[in-house]
Formats: structure tokens, C-alpha cells, sequence
């Protein structure tokens, strides 16, 4: 945006506010407008099909010509809006995502891009095809895999016309072939494979069969874009089969974990027992035990130390001896807290 300053005090006309190009000014500032148009990504718009062929030679060229002139003077008068309503408008539209195939006597040789065309209302015709993305449900079917399961398939095809003249003059029904192709496709390479890996690998099934059915697909003039194969469906039985085979297996697992745990916990305890068969492990786990129940509070303990435990340093044989008597650090703090 930019600013522009206008002075109108210089012109011939009067003074004040006076008309310039609409806009009403004085000593003001007028603001200049930028406006700049963003261009559509070439991507984005629909390619052109725009052609046109040579017309082979008509040994009929007298009728030719009449009934060209006829459909010429037929399209004039049907041209003119509110006066001859009773002929033919010679002006057809082609929508957007549309091409327009032109035929002449039967004869195609003129393809159109979208807009407003014009055609001779008696000798040619115009056929509209659609170019878009075209979203087609493959019907369900029952298919048998390799592991003699049978199994119920959704699936979806995305596809679009690239090549109109053979998707419309080479094909009676491109849409039906399509279906019946991938069809048959999706029986063939599924019956080749087990139940566990049609499960497991829909996405690499799906771009197997798109390889397969692209090369006549192309002969067809379509493109596919994708396959999406979007729902296995089993019968009940076969879904409680695999239920109950589920359940089991998680249950064996479990039983395996927990086998293991026994196992681990055995070598763990016969360590420790290991570690523990020693008259100085005994003799901790004596004077640890005997010093926590002496701080339980309102209980009574009576220390009855054994002369195996302590090596005849017993409370009498230490009163009796005297000084003599040489208790061990670990015991002398034992009795320290229980006194």
C-alpha cells in the first residue's frame, strides 16, 4: 500500500471538493491499493484434452452438406433467447472436472476443455466424461485362503480417467471393469496366502494388486491411483476359534513367565541359603532379630543367648569368669540396646 498526495488547487476547476476519477478529494491523501492476484498452482488445474482430428472424406457430401446447413440455421434460430424456444441451442456447457468428446456423424474428432462450446444440433453430438477421482466400492466377497479359511473382503479403488476417447469409444463400461478386474485380482492373490499374513499385510496386498491391474488398466485409458482393501470379515464360528486360540496362547505365555519367575526365584533363594550356612551369617541374623524385638515397646524379651551361637560367651559364663569374659563387638552392642 502506498500513499499519493493531490492537489487540486492548481486545476481549472473550482475550489473545494471536486470529482477525480470518482473519488471525492481535497489537500488529502489517497491511498493506492495494491491488489496482486494469486496465480492457481499449474498442479491444481485440470490438464487439457483439447484436440482436433482431420475428418476423413464423406462420399455422402451432398447429404453432408444439407444436413450441416440445416443444423447451422436450426442453431442460429435456437441461439436467440425468448424468440424461437422451439429449436435446439447449439451452445452446450462443459462443467469443470468434465472433457467433452465431439462426433460428427457417428465420428469423433474433436475433444473440448471445459467452458461453452458449440455444436451443429443435427450432425454432431457431444458425449461429457468425467475426469475427477472417482471413488468405486468393490462388492463384497467370499474368498478362501491358502490355509482353507474363508474370509468376507471390503475393499475401495480410486482411479481416474486419463485418456477419454479410449476410456469412452475402447471400453463399454470402464467402471465395471474395473470392478470385476480387482475382483478377480483380489481371489488370486489372497487365495495365495495364509490367514495370518491377509491380517497382517493389507497395505502390501493392496499395492500388489494396484501393480497388477495397472497395465490393463492403462490399455482401458485409466489411471488407478490407490487400492485400500478396508474390512476382513469372518464368520462366527471362525471368530471364536481365533478368540479361543488367542486366549490360549496368552495363557500359555503367562504360564511360561511364571514358570520362569519359579525358576529364578529358586536360584535366588539357594544363593542366599548358600550365603547364609555360615556361623557368622547365623549369628547377624540372631542379634538382628533379637534387636528388633527389643524395641517393640511393652514387651518383655529374655535373652537366652546359645553357647554354640556365641562361643560359650554366655551371660553366666561371662558374670561367673568376670573380666575374663571377651564378648565381640556385634554382641556388646546387642546387649547395649537391650539394657
Amino acid at each position: 500500500m502506498s500513499g499519493k498526495k493531490i492537489d487540486m488547487t492548481d486545476s481549472n476547476e473550482p475550489s473545494g471538493n471536486s470529482a477525480h476519477n470518482g473519488i471525492i478529494t481535497s489537500q488529502i491523501i489517497v491511498p493506492l491499493l495494491k491488489i496482486k492476484l494469486s496465480n492457481t498452482p499449474q498442479m491444481q488445474i485440470q490438464a487439457s484434452f483439447a484436440e482436433t482430428l482431420p475428418l476423413k472424406y464423406n462420399t455422402h457430401s451432398f447429404y453432408a452438406g444439407m444436413m450441416e446447413c440445416l443444423g447451422s440455421f436450426c442453431g442460429f434460430m435456437g441461439s436467440i433467447p425468448l424468440i424461437c424456444c422451439c429449436f435446439p441451442n447449439p451452445y452446450k456447457k462443459v462443467d469443470q472436472g468434465t472433457v467433452g468428446l465431439i462426433s460428427r456423424f457417428g465420428q469423433y474428432y474433436k475433444s473440448v476443455d471445459p467452458g461453452l462450446v458449440k455444436v451443429n444440433v443435427i450432425t454432431e453430438d457431444l458425449t461429457k466424461v468425467d475426469v475427477k477421482i472417482q471413488i468405486t466400492e468393490i462388492p463384497r466377497q467370499a474368498i478362501m485362503t491358502k490355509d482353507n479359511v474363508y474370509i468376507h473382503i471390503d475393499s475401495i479403488i480410486y482411479w481416474h480417467i486419463i485418456n477419454p476417447y479410449q476410456a469412452v469409444y475402447g471400453i463399454t463400461d470402464v467402471r465395471k471393469a474395473l470392478i470385476e478386474r480387482t475382483q478377480t485380482t483380489l481371489r488370486h492373490t489372497l487365495g495365495g496366502r495364509v490367514l495370518q499374513d491377509c491380517i497382517e499385510n493389507r497395505e502390501a496386498i493392496a499395492y500388489e494388486i494396484k501393480e497388477i491391474i495397472d497395465e490393463p488398466a492403462h490399455a482401458w485409458g485409466v489411471k488407478v491411483e490407490s487400492i485400500l482393501i478396508r474390512d476382513i470379515l469372518f464368520s462366527p464360528e471362525l471368530q471364536a476359534s481365533l478368540s479361543s486360540a488367542a486366549q490360549q496362547k496368552r495363557i500359555g505365555e503367562s504360564k511360561v513367565i511364571l514358570a520362569q519367575a519359579e525358576v529364578d526365584s529358586a536360584k535366588l533363594m539357594r544363593q542366599a541359603a548358600e550365603i547364609l550356612n555360615s556361623p557368622a551369617a547365623m549369628q547377624i541374623r540372631y542379634l538382628e532379630t533379637m534387636s528388633s524385638m527389643s524395641k517393640s515397646a511393652g514387651t518383655k524379651v529374655i535373652f537366652m543367648p546359645s553357647s554354640s551361637t556365641f562361643d560359650g560367651n554366655t551371660p553366666g559364663s561371662i558374670a561367673a569368669s568376670g573380666s575374663s569374659g571377651k564378648l565381640d563387638p556385634i554382641t556388646a552392642s546387642v546387649y547395649e540396646n537391650i539394657s
